[in-house]
Formats: structure tokens, C-alpha cells, sequence
């Protein structure tokens, strides 16, 4: 965290206690530039603190140190009124909260289009709402916080649970080094991450649910938000970052407790741990670690055989801010993922007893101050061959079994205002499900799925 970072920090903390076309347009900006972020930007974020959103972003959803920090100490840095009660016997504090409702409310709406469209479909779609969103997330009480995220769904036509991350944290002294550690409930491996290396908040940031994208994806690239996780972590002496979380199947919209009609349930419990060294020098910000999760799941029911997966991670992030203040930024991350399929294979979904599956990604963004950005990412996912899992089919099938998929990502992002984001991206396929021409046996090439996405957010 730079000096001026830090001054805010200490301050706020003592007062509490106290087409192709636009492909080549996108190319053409991100050739010039060189020349030359599932934690969003919340509205009651910044009521809380009485800082703007840039304060803790470069732009939504990326984090900078300040916003890291900001999240780890569980969202409760605050600049605001307190509501207080005291023990008249004891006095001691009983009651300590904001005097406003931690209220937020977010709306996407998007268009896209692919560059061929699939049988019997349109090529393009325009949607409003993409998504809709409230947010209840701030402080609850000085040591407790929330980062609970409420969603319409219009392609399912619901209204559920989407994020929640649940979070005590404090501080102590060990060894003459500062302690920060605390607790984090949550639902899904990865949300409670303050890196945008991982899956949930890692690049894009967004994208269409009406183009057709890879198939395979590692589990915990996968995971659906259905897991309620518990979880230690500790940061010490604003050095060394370490967590360990154990996760359960807790489904929305099932019958409790767990039957034989629920599906991908886990059995026992899944570790999930993360462990990562930072460190902030003039201008600079270095993080690399390693994550994972290991689970043992039910395909369908809660008998029989089970799937076994483990998944093992490795990332890193590298920033730098320049004296006009525009920041490069570059994410890396690696997943390699061990199948052991005894319930799938014996039920014939699978062709092998055993895969691996790789996730490689990688990306580079500028940050004009305050006002756009512009990214470009790679990404590739190969893996064992298997015609059970991968078989032919139209578009989302592969004629050779094959997992395969690469690409690239390239996006410009422009904020007229703060709480207001629009982004064009545009998505390309070297590889998809295994090969570049004919992948699926229907005659239908990587390239089909190119695919464009515009889309604007309003949050407030």
C-alpha cells in the first residue's frame, strides 16, 4: 500500500474507533496504447467509507491494495455515523451499528452476437435485464461485514442467492508484526479471494450467457455458488496470506436435508486452502501463491460410488502505476485438475476410469485513471482425451473427444462516471472443444464462435 494509501487507511481506522469491425477497432487501441477484473464497485461500499469507488478499485471488479485491505478487514472500515447502546451497569457496548441500511442495487443490461449462429437460433441477442442485482454489504457490526449479492436471473426468470461472503476479522501482534486474521462464510471457493488471479473474480469480468463457450472447465472453475464454505485466514505483518476452508453441497431450491434428488453432492467435506506472499514497493505490487480444492462428490443421490477431484492452482499478479497515475496490471493463473471418475465411469459417462484437465490464463490491462481501460487476455484448456465426457454433438459437442480450447480476449472498458461501466469485448477461438474445423462433427469451426459482447452497468 503506497504512503497516501496508507494515510487514508490509518485515518478511517482511527476514526471508527473513535463483429470484425470492432475487433479491429479494439486491436487498433490496444496496438496504440502499447505504443504509447465476480467484489464489485458497491454503492454502500462507498457511503460507508466516504471514499469513491476508485479508492478501492482501478476499474470494477479490480481490487487495488487499498480495496485488498478494505475486504480482508471484513468490510467494516467505516467514515459513518454509528448508531450505540451502552450497558448502563457495565459499560459496555451492546449495540453498535450504521445509522443507514448497507443497500446497493446493480443493473446490466448487453448486447451479443456470434459469428455464426447455432441451428434454429439468431446470431445476436439483446438483453434487459442481463442481470439485475441488489446488494446488501457493508457493516454489521465493528468486527463483522457482509458481501451479500441478490440476483434476477432472466434466462431462469428467478430471484436467488447469487454471492455472499460473510467475514469477522481483527487484529493482534505476533512476534512485533501485525496480525490480521479472521473468518470467512461464504458459497463458493474462490469469492473470498482479494486477488483478480482466481476464478470467480478473474478476467473477464464479465461475459455473455447467450454465445456458446468450451465446454470442459476445471471444478473449480465450475462451481456454481451451491457450497456453503467456512473458513480461517491470516495476513501477516501485510506479507504472508494463508486460509484454509472446508465446504459443504448446500443447494437453493432443493429439499433438505440432502436425497436422492440432488445432484453434485459432496461427500464429507472439501478442503479448499490458499497461500500467497505480497509485496508493495514504490509504484509496484507483486503477489504470487498457490490454491486448491480436493472433493470427493456424488454425481446424483447421496449413495454409491463417488467422482474424486483435485484441483491445484498457481498464480500471480503484477502491478504498476505510473507518475500520471495509470496502472499497468497483469494476472496469471495455472489449474491442473486430477479426475478419478469410479461413479461416472461405471455408469458409462465417462470412457476412461481417470483424467487430468489444465486451465492456463493469462492477462494485461492499462487503467487510464479513473476514466477506461483497455485488456487483453489469453486463455487455453487441454486435457485427456475422453469420448464419454467430450462426445459429438451439435456446437457444445467434440467430434474427437478432445477438451481442447484456446483463445484470446479483448476488451475496452469506458467509465463516463464511477458507478457507471460500459464494456466492449470481443472473444476469439484458435481451438474450441478439441479442434479448430469440424469440432463438433457438424461441420461447425472454432471460428463460428467468435463471438462480440457489449454491455453497460449502472450501480447504485
Amino acid at each position: 500500500m503506497d504512503s497516501k494509501m496508507s494515510a487514508i487507511f490509518s485515518k478511517l481506522i482511527l476514526e471508527r474507533k473513535s463483429n470484425k469491425l470492432l475487433f479491429i477497432l479494439a486491436s487498433v487501441g490496444m496496438l496504440l496504447l502499447l505504443a504509447a477484473p465476480a467484489n464489485y464497485a458497491i454503492p454502500s461500499f462507498a457511503r460507508q467509507t466516504g471514499l469513491s469507488c476508485n479508492y478501492c478499485h482501478y476499474t470494477y471488479p479490480e481490487l487495488n491494495s487499498f480495496g485488498r485491505m478494505f475486504k480482508l478487514n471484513g468490510y467494516t472500515t467505516s467514515n459513518s455515523p454509528m448508531l450505540e447502546a451502552v450497558s448502563p451497569d457495565s459499560e459496555r457496548t451492546e449495540l453498535s451499528i450504521m445509522n443507514s441500511l448497507p443497500l446497493s442495487a446493480m443493473i446490466m443490461t448487453s448486447f451479443s452476437s456470434v459469428s455464426k449462429a447455432t441451428p434454429g437460433a439468431s446470431s445476436y441477442a439483446a438483453e434487459l435485464p442481463d442481470q439485475v442485482s441488489v446488494f446488501l454489504s457493508g457493516e454489521i457490526t465493528p468486527k463483522i461485514g457482509t458481501y451479500l449479492q441478490f440476483t434476477y436471473d432472466p434466462t431462469a426468470g428467478t430471484f436467488g442467492l447469487d454471492m455472499a461472503d460473510i467475514r469477522y476479522a481483527n487484529h493482534t501482534s505476533l512476534g512485533g508484526n501485525d496480525l490480521l486474521y479472521g473468518l470467512t462464510l461464504n458459497n463458493n471457493p474462490t469469492i473470498q479471494d482479494v486477488w483478480n488471479t482466481t476464478p470467480v473474480w478473474g478476467f473477464p469480468y464479465v461475459a455473455s450467457g447467450a454465445t456458446p463457450g468450451p465446454t470442459a472447465s476445471t471444478l473449480l472453475q465450475a462451481a456454481p455458488g451451491n457450497e456453503a464454505g467456512l473458513g480461517v485466514y491470516a495476513l501477516y505483518n501485510k506479507l504472508i496470506y494463508a486460509e484454509v476452508s472446508f465446504y459443504k453441497t448446500a443447494i437453493q431450491g432443493a429439499s433438505y436435508p440432502a436425497d436422492s434428488t440432488w445432484s453434485g453432492t459432496i461427500k464429507g467435506v472439501s478442503p479448499y486452502w490458499r497461500l500467497a506472499i505480497q509485496h508493495q514497493w514504490q509504484g509496484q505490487y507483486l503477489e504470487v501463491g498457490t490454491f486448491g480444492i480436493s472433493s470427493e462428490m456424488y454425481p446424483s443421490g447421496i449413495t454409491g460410488l463417488t467422482d474424486k477431484y483435485t484441483d491445484l492452482g498457481f498464480d500471480a499478479q503484477y502491478e504498476v502505476t505510473n507518475d500520471a497515475g495509470g496502472s499497468w496490471i497483469a494476472h496469471a493463473s495455472y489449474i491442473t485438475e486430477k479426475q478419478t471418475l469410479d461413479a461416472t465411469y461405471n455408469a458409462g459417462g465417462s470412457a476412461n476410469p481417470s483424467n487430468t484437465l489444465n486451465s492456463f490464463k493469462i492477462d494485461l490491462s492499462y487503467n487510464f485513471p479513473q476514466w477506461a481501460a483497455l485488456s487483453a487476455g489469453y486463455f487455453t484448456t487441454s486435457g485427456t482425451a475422453d469420448a464419454g465426457l467430450y462426445a459429438p454433438g451439435d456446437v457444445t459437442g467434440s467430434a474427437n473427444g478432445e477438451p481442447n480450447s484456446s483463445g484470446e480476449v479483448l476488451q475496452i472498458t469506458f467509465l463516463p462516471w464511477m458507478n457507471t461501466q460500459f464494456a466492449l469485448q470481443y472473444n476469439i477461438y484458435n481451438t474450441f472443444n478439441g479442434g479448430s474445423s469440424n469440432y463438433d462433427g457438424s461441420g461447425r469451426n472454432a471460428t463460428d464462435n467468435n463471438s462480440l459482447y457489449l454491455v453497460g452497468w449502472l450501480l447504485f
